[in-house]
């Protein structure tokens, strides 16, 4: 990841049961402009018990309320057989392609395909054995801080450390689907660069461009948005996701606050250097005669900035000229006798 935010496409839910879907959705992503496309790596029972008791049916008001936890996630995976064929597409689009691991076991399937980056989603940042073994891998590791405490935090980033991995980037994220905006709290991104001393970025589940785009401000180098290649296709996590059209204005925006954050430096551009003309300079507003005084009523400061600078008005304020000068001609010092 170089100096410019990190964009990623999350794959998730958004694949229909098809792979086809998966890897029209990858090609789609490059096509946006996005720097990844990440996925979800778990199995049903790598994420929760096949269970019809009441624990395990999702409720809280959200947008699976009422649906069995083993049921969803049995909808929602990518199936693992379909790993390999889309790391090798995505390597042919020349696009960044890795992973959320849910166990070690998807790691361990992640690891024999060459995945570059993890990213540890916002419910397993308290899983600290997974942490430690995704850790040791000694590969860069995202982490999304959605339902963390300040000590999750803390832990999570020790036992990165602990294992001598310190390529860590913690996402500010709310873990509704969808986000409200007012929840977004993206002094947070400041907060976690100054608190913990890591590079910064944004998993967003709000609707639209908003919030990303204010991230950029804050600081954030990564931003994470799930993505979908139609939203006919549904499925569990199109109601948050951004289409390709949607994806691809995002990436524009980001680009383009980027360029409109700058750099902190007083030096001018070429355009604010050339704009400096059109400011204002000392020029001869009535005719002075060869030994005359300058006074308020014969000079004045207008546009353009040809003339004396305006810093010299009083220096020059009784001072009599050298030559004749005549309404509209510029004073330089050259004109005025010491």
């Amino acid at each position: 990841m170089d100096n410019k935010c990190f964009i990623i496409a999350e794959l998730s839910a958004n694949h229909g049961g098809d792979i086809e879907i998966a890897k029209e959705t990858i090609r789609a992503a490059k096509r946006t402009g996005a720097d990844a496309i990440k996925f979800q790596t778990y199995l049903p029972n790598t994420m929760t018990l096949d269970s019809n008791k009441e624990d395990f049916v999702v409720k809280g008001g959200t947008i699976w309320d009422g649906r069995n936890l083993y049921e969803l996630y049995q909808e929602a995976s990518l199936p693992w057989e379909w790993h390999k064929e889309l790391f090798d597409l995505a390597k042919e689009e020349d696009i960044i392609c890795f992973s959320t691991p849910f166990d070690k076991t998807a790691v361990d399937l992640l690891e024999s395909l060459g995945n570059p980056i993890y990213k540890i989603a916002s419910f397993e940042i308290a899983d600290i054995p997974l942490i430690k073994y995704i850790a040791s891998k000694g590969k860069p590791i995202i982490m999304s801080t959605g339902i963390a405490t300040y000590d999750d935090i803390v832990l999570a980033i020790k036992t990165c450390k602990d294992e001598g991995n310190e390529d860590i980037t913690i996402l500010k994220c709310t873990s509704s689907y969808p986000a409200p905006v007012e929840e977004a709290n993206l002094l947070m991104i400041k907060k976690f660069a100054k608190e913990f001393n890591v590079k910064v970025g944004l998993s967003d589940h709000t609707m639209g461009n908003l919030v990303p785009i204010l991230s950029i401000a804050m600081g954030a180098k990564v931003i994470e948005k799930h993505f979908i290649l139609n939203h006919d296709i549904g499925g569990p996590d199109a109601s948050f996701s951004m289409d390709e059209k949607e994806f691809a204005e995002l990436v524009r925006d980001i680009r383009n606050a980027e360029l409109a954050i700058g750099k902190e430096t007083f030096e001018l551009t070429e355009k604010q250097i050339s704009g400096r003309r059109y400011g204002r300079s000392i020029y001869v507003n009535k005719e002075i005669k060869a030994g005359d005084k300058i006074t308020e009523d014969n000079i004045k400061i207008v546009r353009p900035s040809f003339g004396l600078e305006p810093k010299y008005y009083f220096e020059v304020l009784g001072k009599s000229v050298n030559k004749d000068l005549s309404h509209g001609d510029r004073l330089n010092l050259e004109d005025i006798n010491s």
